[in-house]
């Protein structure tokens, strides 16, 4: 049935005129998304009373997160649960799934239930390389299900603890408009590290600290990111849980903490980012040239919350300081497997047969348009 132009204003008009509707730059696509929106609008809500498969779907991939992180991403209910209106992600051992013996003589193959092949994600195994995955955990998206672009983002959660636990809420692009990590973007909305005293210059940079953190560049090796992090301390992240804020808008980024002002970011009304980054030095042209002035973030995101564990990318210092040492270096050809064989450090931080206190445990995500 063919809708003339006139009949869809005239729909329009209406709904907007009914509901007080006032026009809002935010979009946003995907099943799970709302078909109008109005500024101030809620287009986007889960409190986790179960967990729903119409807005979550699972990362299934051997291949960690892009940093050789040491999980075995799982869609298995023992790694991912919505509990008493809690989204609970809790790392576990390979080893108690298939034994302690398969990590070196097993190989896995996900087949058709593999989502990511990066890594070598859907098909590894210990001979070939030096061990299998030794933790299973989770990382759960809304790719395919919501992408938003502009809005405020609510998310209350509670840090997970446990030496290199590295929980992240975060989003990355729903296209790569402007090319591969960093050029199109990302945010984390929060990241901390799960060891309870991880110190740098006599700074906790575990537990005790939470990140908010723009990615942007013209290649991994050149990401304007520390000009675009915001840290804040204290002695309870793990504890209790905080709401995390992002405010997004066609002009600005911001970051709260329980409401409390983080970090912000206006780019310059010549140059955007790009000017930001310095990159254009040598006479380089902008690769955010087509997009507007806060390109790269001017296209819609989706949502992703994961809990990974270690990985080389010096996320976790090798100079930093912490209790039993760090069982591997960012450098070793076998992290992995150094990483194991130094299971008598990490392990009894995890408490996993006593508590939760290595569960990355959300309450709930909110989004607003603005």
């Amino acid at each position: 049935m063919k809708v003339s132009l006139l009949t869809f204003v005239f729909v329009s008009t209406f709904i907007y005129e009914t509901h007080q509707c006032m026009p809002s730059a935010t979009t946003a696509s995907g099943s799970a998304a709302p078909i109008w929106i109005c500024s101030g609008q809620l287009i986007f809500e889960d409190h986790f009373d179960t967990l729903n498969p119409n807005k979550w779907k699972h990362e299934i991939t051997l291949g960690g997160g892009g940093n050789w992180e040491f999980q075995w991403y799982t869609n298995d209910c023992a790694n991912s649960i919505a509990q008493n209106g809690i989204l609970k992600i809790k790392p576990t051992l390979t080893s108690d799934y298939f034994g302690e013996s398969a990590l070196t003589s097993k190989t896995v193959d996900l087949g058709c239930s593999c989502t990511n092949d990066a890594f070598w994600g859907c098909k590894r195994g210990g001979r070939v390389d030096g061990i299998l995955n030794p933790i299973r955990s989770a990382k759960l998206y809304t790719k395919g299900t919501f992408a938003f672009k502009y809005g405020r983002l609510e998310v209350r959660a509670k840090m997970p603890a446990g030496d290199w636990l590295w929980p992240g809420i975060w989003m990355l692009p729903k296209h790569d408009i402007y090319g591969e990590w960093p050029r199109s973007g990302a945010f984390d909305i929060v990241t901390s590290r799960g060891n309870r005293n991880f110190t740098v210059n006599g700074v906790n940079i575990g537990v005790q600290q939470i990140a908010s953190t723009l990615h942007w560049g013209p290649r991994y090796d050149n990401n304007g990111y520390d000009r675009t992090q915001w840290k804040k301390n204290k002695d309870e992240f793990n504890q209790n849980f905080h709401t995390y804020e992002l405010l997004w808008t066609p002009d600005s980024i911001t970051f709260k903490v329980d409401d409390e002002y983080l970090g912000s970011v206006t780019p310059p009304p010549q140059g955007g980012f790009w000017e930001l980054g310095e990159f254009g030095k040598g006479g380089k042209e902008s690769i955010w040239e087509s997009g507007s002035n806060i390109a790269p973030f001017d296209h819609e995101f989706y949502l992703i919350i994961s809990l990974a564990v270690g990985g080389v990318n010096s996320y976790f210092p090798d100079d930093a300081s912490n209790p039993g040492g760090k069982p591997w270096l960012n450098t070793s050809p076998k992290a992995s497997t150094d990483f194991w064989n130094g299971r008598k450090q990490w392990l009894p931080t995890w408490n996993l047969e006593r508590n939760e206190d290595a569960n990355l445990q959300v309450d709930y995500v909110r989004v607003y348009a603005v």
